[in-house]
């Protein structure tokens, strides 16, 4: 009765000290005998290594959640078999974060429905798995978020939250061509993660035509300068995934 009282005192101390990953391997091992013939370093090496599984784990939720990526997507995951100018051997290789350490950017574009969102989200989380920030936007809703907040003055903290990101998903650009503040906004944007941070791009406008939905010659010019200097280009093509489901 007293061993078990202690142990459950244990158990309790531990989760009160935030260990719960050390205090579930703890209560797993005195409840299942094969863990009797392990030396107490090898038992204690367990719970360790459960707590360090368990919090990275919690990091990883947390992130996730403050990414508000669109969609649950995972390189692993992507169709390579259906035609769709995704060439397997480029996209795996973004599995590693070297892009994101190398503050590179990706910009995928391709006709509606080609998968280009779900791409970007799987860009996206493969560096937030490797303990990256991500922080993923509609760049209609980004621009309407921006214009709001510059008239009630919070429009530089708007901005601050945007270049602490390590990675910037700005899904379905160009979808109409940017107007008024619009250019500007995207300038001072990319102006804070330039050589700083990894912004995606998705868009169903090619590249060469970004110029033009951009509007104002001189802010076309200084946007496409940071968004194309240490970046990625990947062209889908092929018919729509929707109309492939359906």
């Amino acid at each position: 009765m007293g061993g078990k009282f202690r142990r459950n005192t244990q158990i309790g101390t531990l989760t009160d000290l935030g260990l719960k990953g050390m205090a579930d391997a703890f209560r797993e091992q005195l409840e299942s005998v094969q863990y009797l013939e392990l030396s107490f370093e090898e038992r204690f090496a367990m719970l360790v290594d459960r707590e360090a599984m368990d919090r990275e784990a919690r990091r990883l939720a947390t992130r996730l959640r403050a990414a508000k990526l669109r969609h649950q997507a995972t390189i692993e995951d992507l169709d390579f078999h259906t035609p769709r100018g995704l060439e397997r051997s480029m996209i795996m290789g973004f599995s590693s974060s070297h892009w994101v350490d190398a503050h590179q950017n990706i910009l995928v574009t391709g006709p509606t429905g080609i998968g280009k969102s779900y791409l970007g989200c799987a860009l996206a989380y493969a560096g937030i798995r490797s303990g990256h920030s991500a922080l993923y936007r509609r760049a209609p809703a980004l621009f309407a978020d921006l214009a709001i907040a510059r008239g009630d003055g919070r429009y530089l903290k708007v901005l601050g939250s945007l270049s602490r990101a390590e990675i910037l998903v700005i899904d379905d650009f160009g979808l109409t061509p940017l107007t008024g503040s619009e250019p500007s906004d995207l300038l001072e944007v990319l102006e804070d993660r330039s050589e700083r941070k990894s912004t995606i791009v998705t868009s169903q406008l090619p590249v060469d035509s970004w110029h033009e939905a951009l509007g104002d010659p001189t802010l076309s010019d200084a946007v496409l300068d940071r968004l194309l200097c240490n970046a990625h280009v990947i062209q889908m093509n092929g018919a729509s995934m929707r109309t492939k489901k359906s």
